[in-house]
């Protein structure tokens, strides 16, 4: 969560990068607006248990705000607007369009807590939406890596998935506006650029041609100041072959991916409507390594999908090991209304909650034998905040404090402390 500033709004922000980059234009706009008083919750609605969450924040920021409106958007919002406009504790809802434009906050600039039993709920039909809006930001007023958002929306539909539905189908920044972005940004201070969207190979140039493999090129043939630049989750069925390209040869590409695989067992893949199969992500893992040696590699993995047998799921298991997995973000099957997979024959709640366990067990041992291997390594890393960097690969390193945020030093890494590097300026 962000936390609030001075002379501008409160925001509680959920979920992905996007949200994060989309939170900072809000913070901008609901400023200019006239509500520096204003709680504003940027909801998520990958599972159930995130939009459980954004109600718990909701309710505790009543308790601790009871003199500011407190308006709710983002995903949530967008998909289960009215539930949230009957919220007693909500007084405005506005969708993922919405939320974005300034004329939106200006409609809801007078509103006050618990101001009338008509709440505005400004929400439109985001399936109709065919373009994207380029939206600038100053910087990111509270982290020293810079989110760039070049898509939204996604033209897949995943069984499982509710997030079409909630950013619409996939709509691309055309690269000149990335670029300016991204110039912009270095210019600010920012050292590190990461690349979001909800389907972010799914980059489509339009009538320029290319894909994502090409917009990073541009990027870095275009910004050559910036030092680092980052991709969030990709897609094996969709990357292009200039994307590998440039990551086996271009060094300010940082050494880290992530990837949407889901599940590791075909059958599974099938049901929940992936463009993968198995063998496919095994080989696209081998690879990345051998075009960039010493890469780290995450993955989304879901735990006890509809139908998932033992068997199932000890394919996706082995999946952590043969992919060599470091950087797991697993979900136990959360069913989403509307969506097919709510509609299959479900896994029993505790076992999903056993193979969530199990995976992250995996996924554990598998990165304390990666942060083992850096020891005595030297890294160039970014520093966050005074005492704590992160390298190329992802890893957080625990620094010498008196090293100032935005830094990039040279640090040896001398050990490891649970999930994170120790390390001392070289």
């Amino acid at each position: 969560m962000t936390r609030p500033i001075m002379s501008e709004p409160t925001l509680i922000t959920f979920g992905c990068r996007l949200n994060a980059f989309e939170s900072e234009v809000i913070r901008r706009e609901a400023a200019r607006a006239g509500l520096a008083h204003a709680v504003i919750v940027n909801t998520c609605a990958v599972t159930a248990e995130a939009q459980r969450q954004a109600r718990q924040a909701i309710r505790r920021a009543r308790r601790e705000h009871p003199d500011a409106p407190i308006i709710v958007t983002g995903c949530a919002a967008q998909t289960e607007a009215e539930a949230f406009a009957r919220m007693p504790e909500t007084d405005a809802v506005l969708g993922n369009v919405e939320k974005l434009r300034p004329e939106s906050w200006a409609a809801v600039s007078g509103i006050a807590p618990g101001g009338g039993e008509t709440k505005p709920v400004l929400v439109s039909d985001i399936m109709r939406e065919r373009e994207l809006e380029p939206v600038r930001i100053p910087g990111m007023s509270e982290r020293t890596r810079a989110f760039v958002q070049i898509q939204t929306g996604c033209d897949h539909r995943c069984t499982f998935c509710i997030i079409p539905y909630g950013r619409g189908n996939a709509r691309s920044l055309p690269a000149e506006d990335v670029v300016a972005q991204v110039r912009a940004l270095r210019r600010a201070g920012h050292r590190e650029v990461v690349l979001t969207g909800v389907d972010l190979t799914g980059w489509d140039g339009g009538a320029d041609g290319g894909r994502l493999g090409h917009l990073v090129a541009r990027i870095l043939r275009e910004v050559p100041e910036l030092e680092r630049l980052r991709v969030s989750s990709i897609d094996v069925a969709e990357i292009d072959a200039e994307f590998l390209r440039v990551l086996a040869g271009e060094e300010r590409l940082m050494p880290h991916l992530h990837l949407s695989l889901q599940a590791g067992d075909d059958m599974v893949l099938k049901r929940m409507k992936r463009r993968h199969t198995r063998r496919q992500a095994v080989e696209f893992c081998a690879e990345v390594r051998r075009l960039r040696p010493g890469i780290a590699i995450g993955a989304d993995i879901i735990a006890g999908f509809p139908t998932e047998t033992e068997e199932m799921f000890a394919n996706t298991l082995k999946l952590v090991d043969d992919c060599d997995l470091v950087w797991l973000h697993v979900f136990p099957f959360s069913p989403r209304e509307g969506t097919p997979a709510a509609r299959m024959p479900q896994v029993p709640g505790e076992v999903r909650k056993a193979r969530a366990a199990a995976l992250r067990e995996a996924g554990g041992r598998r990165l304390s034998a990666f942060l083992e291997s850096l020891k005595g390594s030297v890294r160039q890393v970014l520093v966050e905040r005074p005492g704590l960097a992160r390298t190329g690969c992802n890893a957080q390193v625990m620094i010498d404090e008196t090293v100032p945020a935005g830094e990039i030093v040279p640090v040896r890494i001398t050990g490891v402390s649970g999930q994170m590097l120790t390390g001392a300026v070289a």
